[in-house]
C-alpha cells in the first residue's frame, strides 16, 4: 500500500516537473503566435543623460539606441533599429537590457536595417513563472484541497470574464444583478469543491450569502440616506455607466471572499468541535464559536483594510509630493476604498453570528433527529 502511494506520488511529482519543463520551454518560442512583430535585444547603447528639476520633482532621463533581432513575421531574423527614452523614477517607461524581448512596430526600412518604436516588454514567461510558484505553493500546502481551490479559482475566473464581457456587451444588463448571481455561483462552487457536498458545506454557504447580501444591503442605505456625500467617483469617470451601480456591485464581489473565509472557519470549527465531543451543549458551542469570531474578526478586518488602502498608496504619494493637502488627497484616492474596507469590515461582523447560529441549528436538529 505504501508502495503504490509512493510510486502514484513519485508520477505525480514527475508529470508537474514535465508540465513545467515543457511549458517553460514552449513560452520561451511562442514567438511566431503573435501577430505583432517581437525583437530581442542585442546591443544597448546609452546616447545621453538629462536631470529635469521643477518646483517639487527632480528626476533623470536617459536615451539609449537600441539594435533588435527580429524574432518573427515575414521580417524574421532581420535587425531593428529603436529608440528608447526611460526616467529613474521608471513611472511610463522602462529601462531594456540585452536578452530583453520586446513588442515593436515597424516603421521604416532600407537594404541594411530596419527602424521602429518599442511598444513594450514580452512578459510572459514570467507569468508563466509566478503562476507556477502560485501553483505549487498552493499543491504543497493544500495537497487535494489546493488542488481543487485551483480548480475553483480557475472556473470562478472563466464565469467572472464572461460574466463581465456580456455585460459590456449589453446596454440593458444589470451590473449589480450580474454581480448577485456571480456572488451566489462563486460561493456554492468554492465551497462545494473545498469542502464537498455536506451539512457543514451547506451552513457555510447560507452564512456567507446573508453575511454578504446584508452588508450590501446596509451599504445601500447608508448611501441613500446621504445622498452619497463624500463618495468621489472620478476613477469611474469614463466607463459610461452609473458609478453607483458599478460601486456597489465591486463591495458585492470584494466583500465576499472575507466573508467567506469568516463562514467556513466558524462552521468548520463549531462542527470539528461537535464530532469530537458529542456530549458538549449547544450554549457551549456558541460561546466557543463566539470566541472564534473574536480572534479571528480583527485579523480579517485589517486584511481588508490594507488590501483595499494599499492600491491607493502610489497616487497618494503623488498627490502629497504635488504640494496637495491631506484632506483632499485622501477624499480623492481612499474615499471608495475606504467604503469598500467599511462595508467587508460589517460583512465580518455581520457573519460571525450568523454563522454561529446557522450552524448551532443545523447541529441541534441533527441531534434532535438522532
Amino acid at each position: 500500500m505504501n508502495n503504490n502511494r509512493k510510486k502514484k506520488r513519485v508520477l505525480l511529482y514527475g508529470f508537474t516537473l514535465l508540465c513545467i519543463v515543457a511549458s517553460m520551454l514552449f513560452i520561451q518560442n511562442n514567438f511566431n503566435l503573435y501577430d505583432q512583430p517581437i525583437a530581442e535585444v542585442v546591443t544597448v547603447t546609452l546616447k545621453e543623460k538629462k536631470s529635469i528639476d521643477d518646483a517639487t520633482n527632480k528626476d533623470e532621463l536617459f536615451y539609449q539606441t537600441l539594435v533588435g533581432k527580429i524574432k518573427n513575421g515575414t521580417q524574421k531574423d532581420q535587425l531593428i533599429s529603436l529608440e528608447n527614452t526611460y526616467s529613474s523614477s521608471g513611472a511610463f517607461d522602462q529601462h531594456y537590457q540585452v536578452g530583453d524581448e520586446l513588442f515593436v512596430s515597424i516603421q521604416s526600412s532600407d537594404n541594411v536595417q530596419l527602424a521602429g518604436t518599442v511598444d513594450g516588454p514580452k512578459r510572459d514567461k514570467y507569468v508563466l513563472a509566478a503562476a507556477w510558484l502560485f501553483i505549487l505553493t498552493v499543491l504543497l500546502v493544500g495537497k487535494k484541497n489546493g488542488l481543487f481551490s485551483l480548480i475553483s479559482l480557475t472556473i470562478n475566473i472563466l464565469v467572472l470574464y464572461l460574466a463581465l464581457n456580456s455585460y459590456i456587451n449589453s446596454e440593458r444588463a444589470s451590473l449589480l444583478l450580474i454581480s448577485s448571481g456571480l456572488a451566489v455561483f462563486f460561493t456554492v462552487t468554492s465551497l462545494l469543491l473545498v469542502n464537498g457536498k455536506n451539512e457543514k458545506t451547506l451552513v457555510a454557504v447560507l452564512a456567507t450569502l446573508i453575511g454578504t447580501f446584508s452588508a450590501l444591503l446596509i451599504a445601500y442605505i447608508a448611501m441613500w440616506l446621504t445622498a452619497e456625500q463624500g463618495l468621489r467617483y472620478e476613477e469611474m469617470a469614463f466607463i459610461t455607466r452609473s458609478p453607483q451601480k458599478v460601486f456597489l456591485a465591486s463591495i458585492l464581489i470584494g466583500s465576499l471572499g472575507a466573508v467567506m473565509d469568516i463562514a467556513i472557519t466558524i462552521t468548520s470549527s463549531l462542527y470539528e468541535l461537535h464530532d469530537k465531543n458529542n456530549a458538549i451543549s449547544l450554549k457551549n458551542l456558541k460561546v466557543s464559536g463566539n470566541e472564534i469570531g473574536k480572534d479571528i474578526m480583527g485579523t480579517m478586518t485589517n486584511v481588508l483594510f490594507f488590501a483595499y488602502v494599499s492600491g491607493g498608496i502610489p497616487m497618494i504619494l503623488l498627490y502629497l509630493k504635488n504640494g496637495s493637502t491631506w484632506g483632499y488627497t485622501l477624499s480623492m484616492n481612499l474615499s471608495l476604498e475606504l467604503t469598500r474596507a467599511l462595508v467587508g469590515s460589517i460583512g465580518i461582523v455581520l457573519t460571525i453570528p450568523i454563522s454561529i447560529h446557522t450552524a448551532l441549528y443545523f447541529i441541534h436538529k441533527r441531534s434532535t433527529i438522532k
